[in-house]
């Protein structure tokens, strides 16, 4: 008996202990978002603490801590969102792991933010309003708080429902609202809103049309001839090349404009010497990586993974020198009228405020990015290393045409429009084959209407919320500030 009872009590302590256990498996599930969020915090709250450092004697720090908190918040919101559009075509196409993916954004990121970021912006996003139109600088100053605000909340809305969008469009849409609300329509700069406008098209467009191209090209030069492998180690260093020229002249004109200012001439001559250089350095590197591959198509991969990875990095080194002094301009417009007393066209950008756009970037990237980077990467069309690295060369030779032509144009688009490019090109060129296969068989039997939409190879669920996305970013963006500005100036009037 004595021995029942003391089967039986352990039988209850192993029933209380696993249910002990499932409640503690729960909490941690449940908990788990809550660690990100609460870094996230931390993260802002040091951001704060470290402004009041800076301005600790000054009557007006609150006003400078409150905007770095906010400062702080929107380049997290960066991180989570538009980091994933260098990083998901990598991912996707599996060249690099998530961990891998994230570790070289946040070191490019970083270095192109501390190290090539714009040390002057317009403290009005690109002359988006006019300065002069604010009556006092109080006025000036809510207004940029208002756009840093509302930009923050709009990239972190959209990161929520999945939709990559352009974080310096919604710095814009910030800036015109607030402006808008502060000032009249008058303040602000038609022509140069229509120009952004203009981008929305021709970002995505440009973008989409580039990378088919080059996946159009290595279809006809290396996947469809006789000797694959042969054709590649032709071919591969040619793009490699073609790359590293474009970077060379994108780097050029943004690592060494603290040094000497370069016209796009002399920037596309410095690229054309490091394209020529890349080219006789891997050419015979691909040629000893191609020794022993099967002549089928899966095994090209192996000779676009690191070309892939090598220009991931490149793009997040260019966003972080690009981007990242856009997001932080409004943050960067409060400090120096709270510093001078007044407001100008242009600013310098303090090294601490580049700093927390810098890791902001970062920890956003690493907590919450890993939802985008899937998206872009694999969600919208499946993307292999080749695939993949068409998206990278076009993001790079598009933003170089756009900067030749004086578009501004968004990074977001050119990247996400170049994924959505190499997926129609493929959807276009399976239905081409189709079509041949059809007529060079006629009792081929077809396939049905509503079995060939299924069978699209561009989810237009995605297509369509990102593009909604895009189409919204300014004016919701303008609406938020706008009535945040009221709000705020209700508050402290």
């Amino acid at each position: 008996m004595g021995a029942e009872k003391r089967g039986s009590q352990w039988k209850t302590l192993d029933k209380d202990l696993n249910r002990i256990s499932q409640v503690e498996y729960a909490t941690q599930y449940v908990s788990r978002p809550l660690v990100g969020m609460g870094i996230a915090l931390a993260f802002i709250v040091i951001a704060a603490l470290g402004a009041a450092v800076f301005f600790g004697q000054s009557p007006t720090s609150l006003v400078v801590v409150t905007a770095a908190a906010f400062g702080a918040y929107m380049a997290l919101n960066i991180g989570a969102n538009d980091v994933a559009n260098n990083m998901g075509p990598a991912v996707g196409a599996n060249a690099l792991t998530m961990g891998g993916a994230i570790i070289i954004a946040i070191i490019c990121e970083s270095a192109g933010a501390l190290l090539a970021g714009g040390d002057v912006v317009s403290t009005i996003s690109k002359g988006i309003i006019d300065p002069t139109g604010f009556d006092q600088s109080r006025v000036f100053v809510w207004a940029m708080m208002a756009a840093l605000i509302s930009s923050a909340l709009w990239v972190n809305l959209a990161t929520w429902i999945g939709a990559p969008v352009s974080t310096t469009h919604s710095v814009v849409g910030g800036v015109m609202g607030a402006g808008i609300a502060a000032a009249g329509f008058s303040a602000v700069s038609w022509g140069t809103m229509g120009k952004i406008a203009a981008s929305w098209v021709i970002s995505p467009v440009l973008g989409g049309a580039i990378a088919a191209l080059f996946l159009a090209l290595i279809k006809h030069k290396i996947i469809y001839q006789e000797d694959k492998i042969a054709a590649a180690k032709r071919w591969v260093p040619v793009l490699i090349g073609i790359m590293a020229a474009a970077f060379g002249a994108y780097l050029s004109i943004k690592g060494l404009k603290k040094v000497v200012k370069i016209d796009i001439g002399t920037a596309l001559l410095i690229g054309a010497g490091i394209g020529a250089v890349a080219y006789f350095v891997t050419a015979p590197l691909i040629a000893r990586q191609a020794r022993g591959l099967e002549n089928r198509t899966k095994s090209l991969k192996a000779l676009f993974a690191l070309p892939l990875i090598f220009s991931a990095a490149l793009l997040s080194f260019a966003h972080g020198a690009n981007d990242v002094a856009n997001a932080v301009g409004p943050l960067a417009a409060i400090v120096h009228v709270e510093s001078v007393g007044d407001f100008a066209d242009k600013v310098s950008i303090p090294t601490w405020v580049m700093v927390i756009g810098a890791f902001g970037i970062s920890f956003g990237l690493m907590l919450f990015g890993p939802k985008l980077i899937r998206m872009v990467g694999s969600q919208i069309t499946k993307l292999n290393p080749m695939r993949a690295y068409c998206v990278a060369l076009s993001a790079a030779i598009t933003v170089i045409v756009a900067s030749w032509l004086g578009l501004p144009v968004s990074s977001t688009h050119i990247a996400v429009g170049g994924v959505f490019g190499v997926g129609f090109y493929r959807e276009y060129h399976m239905e081409r084959r189709l079509r041949r296969s059809s007529a060079a068989r006629p009792q081929v039997k077809r396939i049905a209407p509503e079995e060939r939409r299924r069978r699209k190879l561009v989810r237009r669920s995605h297509f369509m919320t990102i593009v909604a996305a895009w189409v919204i970013t300014v004016p919701a963006a303008a609406l938020m500030s706008g009535v945040i500005f009221y709000v705020l100036n209700a508050i402290v009037s």
